[in-house]
């Protein structure tokens, strides 16, 4: 085996899982995981191009239910979400470890001394903390046909995680909650909640800079509902305490840009 072999692929969860399964097929441990664009790394040897395989990464994905607790598995999966190109190469060697576990040694989610645990676990409290972030700070705007509008941007991928809590919260009412920088969402029709996209070209209801609804699409009270939300945060706040600093660590930009009571102010 090559002393500086590298496995190409696609960067989805099915590829990685597809990675570790042609690992373990090949007898061989790739030094790490590079994406179909990136440049080979220096005194790289030889590479594989993984092809993703759905029916091989559903079989490692069955091991590793079986193999793990319930929550480190969902923690495997929720650390993708974050999308973060730093995961590949840790996600896969943790992988790889649940698998070359003998019988009768410990699992290996709480060993934080390993640092390929460590650091995913870490990103997975990353992205469930921008979960948390996004219950918080969602805003919603309703539309003539009495359907609100949520317009998101989070850092991480974390709609599909996020996704029931509004389905139970918000169980009465027609919503569409949609990550502008991925350009998905999830329209919730009283019953279930369906994935959607718009075309390239399609013209949207909304301003996608700050996810404000046009106003041929506003419904008659959202206009004043929104002005009274941005006059009630004007008359809260004390000019002579304000801290800049600490307001922007408690509410980030990437949130503020899309929350009505802070705009236009």
């Amino acid at each position: 085996m090559p002393d500086q072999l590298v496995y190409r692929f696609d960067r989805t969860l099915d590829g990685l899982l597809t990675a570790v399964f042609d690992a373990f097929a090949r007898r061989e441990q790739p030094v790490s995981l590079i994406g179909e664009q990136d440049v080979l790394p220096m005194f790289c040897d030889a590479e594989h191009h993984v092809l993703t395989d759905e029916q091989k990464a559903a079989r490692v994905w069955a091991d590793l239910e079986k193999r793990l607790p319930h929550e480190a598995v969902r923690m495997l999966a929720v650390s993708y979400l974050s999308e973060l190109q730093e995961l590949d190469d840790p996600l896969f060697r943790y992988v790889c470890k649940v698998f070359r576990q003998q019988v009768g040694e410990p699992s290996p989610e709480r060993n934080f001394a390993d640092p390929d645990v460590l650091a995913v676990t870490r990103i997975a409290q990353r992205v469930m903390h921008e979960r948390l972030r996004m219950m918080q700070f969602v805003r919603f705007q309703k539309t003539q046909d009495d359907t609100y509008l949520a317009v998101i941007a989070p850092d991480h991928n974390v709609l599909p995680i996020v996704i029931d809590h509004f389905a139970d919260r918000f169980r009465t009412q027609r919503w569409l909650l949609y990550d502008a920088r991925r350009r998905y969402g999830y329209y919730y029709d009283f019953q279930s909640c369906t994935r959607i996209t718009f075309d390239t070209d399609a013209p949207l209801a909304f301003d996608p800079k700050n996810g404000r609804l046009h106003a041929d699409v506003m419904s008659a009270d959202e206009r004043l509902l929104q002005d009274m939300w941005q006059t009630y945060f004007k008359a809260v706040c004390i000019r002579e305490r304000m801290n800049p600093r600490k307001q922007l660590a408690d509410m980030p930009r990437r949130y503020r840009r899309y929350m009505t009571e802070v705009q236009q102010l």
